[in-house]
Protein backbone atom coordinates (compact mmCIF):
# COMPACT_ATOMS: atom_id res chain seq x y z
CA UNK A 1 0.00 0.00 0.00
CA UNK A 2 3.07 2.33 1.13
CA UNK A 3 3.85 1.91 -2.90
CA UNK A 4 0.47 2.97 -3.80
CA UNK A 5 1.19 6.02 -1.93
CA UNK A 6 4.67 6.74 -3.35
CA UNK A 7 2.97 6.65 -6.76
CA UNK A 8 0.62 9.20 -6.12
CA UNK A 9 3.00 11.35 -4.42
CA UNK A 10 5.80 10.73 -6.81
CA UNK A 11 4.96 13.93 -9.38
CA UNK A 12 3.46 16.06 -6.32
CA UNK A 13 6.03 19.53 -6.11
CA UNK A 14 5.44 20.15 -2.45
CA UNK A 15 6.57 18.73 0.70
CA UNK A 16 4.35 16.00 2.12
CA UNK A 17 4.09 17.62 5.46
CA UNK A 18 2.05 19.88 3.76
CA UNK A 19 0.12 18.26 1.64
CA UNK A 20 -0.69 15.74 4.50
CA UNK A 21 -1.90 18.47 6.66
CA UNK A 22 -3.64 20.40 3.72
CA UNK A 23 -5.63 16.76 3.20
CA UNK A 24 -6.20 16.27 6.57
CA UNK A 25 -7.63 19.78 7.28
CA UNK A 26 -10.17 19.36 3.85
CA UNK A 27 -11.67 15.51 5.50
CA UNK A 28 -11.49 16.38 9.31
CA UNK A 29 -13.54 19.29 9.04
CA UNK A 30 -15.92 21.11 7.62
CA UNK A 31 -13.53 23.82 5.97
CA UNK A 32 -13.62 24.50 2.21
CA UNK A 33 -11.26 24.73 -0.12
CA UNK A 34 -10.73 28.45 0.01
CA UNK A 35 -10.40 28.63 4.07
CA UNK A 36 -7.78 25.81 3.58
CA UNK A 37 -5.70 28.06 1.37
CA UNK A 38 -6.05 31.16 3.55
CA UNK A 39 -4.94 29.18 6.73
CA UNK A 40 -1.86 28.20 4.57
CA UNK A 41 -1.45 31.62 3.12
CA UNK A 42 -1.03 32.54 6.91
CA UNK A 43 1.66 30.14 7.96
CA UNK A 44 3.43 31.37 4.45
CA UNK A 45 2.93 28.69 2.18
CA UNK A 46 1.21 29.60 -0.89
CA UNK A 47 -1.16 26.89 -2.58
CA UNK A 48 -4.41 26.97 -4.76
CA UNK A 49 -7.58 25.86 -3.83
CA UNK A 50 -7.85 23.78 -6.66
CA UNK A 51 -4.35 22.14 -6.16
CA UNK A 52 -5.68 21.03 -2.30
CA UNK A 53 -8.64 19.62 -4.02
CA UNK A 54 -6.23 17.46 -6.15
CA UNK A 55 -4.35 16.21 -3.58
CA UNK A 56 -7.43 15.31 -1.81
CA UNK A 57 -9.12 13.23 -4.60
CA UNK A 58 -5.42 11.68 -5.55
CA UNK A 59 -4.29 10.99 -1.55
CA UNK A 60 -7.73 10.29 0.25
CA UNK A 61 -8.89 7.23 -1.09
CA UNK A 62 -5.23 5.30 -0.54
CA UNK A 63 -4.72 6.62 3.19
CA UNK A 64 -8.60 5.33 3.48
CA UNK A 65 -7.33 1.99 2.90
CA UNK A 66 -4.20 2.16 5.11
CA UNK A 67 -6.14 3.53 7.70
CA UNK A 68 -8.75 0.42 7.58
CA UNK A 69 -5.66 -1.73 7.27
CA UNK A 70 -4.41 -0.25 10.81
CA UNK A 71 -7.86 0.08 12.71
CA UNK A 72 -7.95 -2.46 15.91
CA UNK A 73 -10.88 -5.15 15.59
CA UNK A 74 -13.38 -4.09 17.43
CA UNK A 75 -15.41 -6.58 19.98
CA UNK A 76 -19.26 -7.35 19.79
CA UNK A 77 -19.45 -7.56 23.32
CA UNK A 78 -19.87 -4.05 25.83
CA UNK A 79 -20.61 -3.36 28.85
CA UNK A 80 -20.53 0.21 31.15
CA UNK A 81 -18.48 0.50 34.22
CA UNK A 82 -19.82 3.15 36.09
CA UNK A 83 -19.42 4.79 39.65
CA UNK A 84 -20.34 7.75 41.96
CA UNK A 85 -17.54 9.25 44.13
CA UNK A 86 -17.39 12.12 46.25
CA UNK A 87 -14.16 14.25 45.52
CA UNK A 88 -14.22 16.98 47.85
CA UNK A 89 -17.27 18.14 49.15
CA UNK A 90 -18.76 17.15 45.15
CA UNK A 91 -19.93 13.93 43.55
CA UNK A 92 -18.52 12.77 39.80
CA UNK A 93 -19.94 10.45 37.89
CA UNK A 94 -17.43 7.89 36.67
CA UNK A 95 -17.93 5.43 33.65
CA UNK A 96 -16.11 3.92 31.03
CA UNK A 97 -17.05 1.32 28.02
CA UNK A 98 -15.29 -2.17 29.00
CA UNK A 99 -14.67 -5.20 26.07
CA UNK A 100 -15.30 -8.36 26.99
CA UNK A 101 -11.51 -8.72 28.33
CA UNK A 102 -11.87 -6.17 30.41
CA UNK A 103 -9.95 -3.20 27.88
CA UNK A 104 -11.19 0.47 28.85
CA UNK A 105 -11.99 2.56 25.77
CA UNK A 106 -11.90 5.18 26.59
CA UNK A 107 -9.97 5.37 29.94
CA UNK A 108 -12.38 6.95 32.96
CA UNK A 109 -14.52 9.64 32.13
CA UNK A 110 -15.85 12.12 34.75
CA UNK A 111 -18.44 14.12 35.01
CA UNK A 112 -20.04 16.57 37.94
CA UNK A 113 -23.22 15.68 39.63
CA UNK A 114 -25.60 18.77 40.36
Amino acid sequence: MIDALRKVLKRLHYPIEVMLVCVRWYAAYPLSLRHIEEMMAERGVTVDHATVHRWAVKMLPILAVMFRLRKRPVGTSWRMDETYIKVGAEWKYLYRAVDKVGRAYPEFCVRGIA
